[in-house]
């Protein structure tokens, strides 16, 4: 795991941004620290409209967060864990996971912060779920990218 290179998290001044977090319901601990960084993250950042949504699994992340998309939120935070077994069932989720979101946040042009966790074991995600003793906090790190690129488009955007 490299944390060369990552950046400030300083929180932002994102009180009028409206923000929907779609969690996944696999691996309830790690869950659980990923929702409870996001929420740090939205916290930290003054946002006063929030809506969490849960789903079965990462798989039906897409799905949601192009609704959550439609509905107007300035930003989308996805949450999910897929661990590594032994068959080729992590490589199809996570690929389906990663472009789905990717192409919601392009075609809607609503920032998806991506906090799915992609691991070989159940060890490296709770390593990365924001739970005291981590080592780092995916779910505040999502939410804060969220956030931020929704700053940026509303620069852009405004004349």
């Amino acid at each position: 795991m490299s944390r060369a290179g990552q950046p400030e998290l300083d929180p932002l001044n994102a009180s009028d941004l409206r923000v929907a977090v779609v969690a996944a319901g696999w691996h309830e601990t790690v869950m659980n620290g990923l929702i409870a960084g996001a929420e740090r993250a939205l916290t930290a950042s003054a946002v006063e409209s929030s809506r969490l949504v849960r789903v079965p699994g990462s798989f039906e992340l897409p799905v949601v967060a192009q609704a959550l998309a439609r509905q107007g939120f300035d930003a989308v935070v996805a949450l999910g864990v897929v661990v590594r077994g032994g068959t080729p069932h992590f490589d199809y989720v996570c690929r389906a996971v990663t472009d789905g979101l990717a192409r919601i946040s392009l075609d809607a042009a609503v920032p998806v912060g991506f906090g799915v966790l992609t691991c070989d074991n159940e060890e490296q995600a709770l390593d990365r779920a924001g739970l005291e003793g981590s080592a780092e906090d995916k779910g505040y790190e999502a939410a804060h990218a969220a956030l931020s690129t929704a700053l940026t488009l509303r620069q852009i955007r405004s004349p």
